[in-house]
Order: structure tokens, then sequence, then C-alpha cells
């Protein structure tokens, strides 16, 4: 049984606050990942006190403090958009489901995860460097690329 929208409803709307664009159905999902040339950034959101206190303030930050950023960033809220956070989750090739997570995606295909092992316990500024150093590692644009 999802959980009640109004006891998820101002932790979706950290990241729909700052630009992350909620994807509540599969087809959502699959649209974001498929239809997207380039790179997206997917986070299975949570209710969990480590999304609250690293994870959602850790990727604010990321997207505030980097040059390089996916070209769409999109959120499933686990517990609540079930269908579509299995969607998303089966594009997370050879990883366990977790939540919170986060999934770097380039032309369809993981490059970069994070499971809950690697951002439970994390202060946000940890978060947000590792996440600005795989936007810069997968999602910045070459000289070659902008001509």
């Amino acid at each position: 049984m999802p959980y009640p929208e109004i006891m998820i409803q101002g932790m979706r709307q950290e990241l729909s606050q700052i630009g992350i664009e909620e994807t509540k159905t599969p087809e959502a999902v699959k649209d974001a990942v498929e239809n997207t040339d380039g790179t997206v950034m997917v986070v299975v959101n949570s209710v969990c006190g480590c999304a609250a206190g690293g994870v959602r303030p850790g990727i604010a930050m990321a997207l505030q403090n980097s040059d390089a950023k996916p070209d769409r960033a999109v959120t499933v809220f686990a517990g609540a958009d079930i269908d579509a956070t299995d969607v998303a989750r089966n594009y997370f090739t050879g990883y366990a489901p977790s939540s919170p997570a986060i999934g770097i995606l380039k032309d369809g295909k993981l490059v970069q995860m994070f499971e809950r092992r690697d951002l439970e316990g994390r202060q946000p500024q940890q978060i947000a460097q590792a996440l600005v150093s795989a936007f810069q590692e997968h999602c910045a644009r070459t000289e070659a690329a902008n001509n």
C-alpha cells in the first residue's frame, strides 16, 4: 500500500522545487530515460532520514554548484510511485533495489550509481561533492560536442 500523498508531499517538493521532474508513472520514467539525448539523473526519493538529512540537500547543492549537470533530472518516490520506481530500478542493472538511490544514465545506459549504502550517513556536502564529480565525468560537454 503506497504512502499517503499528504505524508510525502513536502518530501516530493524538496526535489521538484529545484527543477527535478516528478515521474509518477512507468511511462513517464521510460520517456525520460529513453527519449533524452545525453544524461539523465534518476533519483529514487524516500521517507528515510538519510534522504531528508543528506540526499535531498546534497542533490540541491550539487545542482547549484556544478557547471556540468545532467541534461534531465527526474525522480520517483519509493513507497508511493511503486510501478514507476520498479521501472526506474530496472535501469539500474546489476544493483539491488535501494532507496534512496541516484542513478546517472547516459544515452539510456547506467554510468554511475549511488546506492543507499553510498549515501546513508553522509553529510549533504559529501553527497554534493560526489555528485559534482559524477556530473563532471559524465555530463560535461566537450568543445567538439558543442561545435
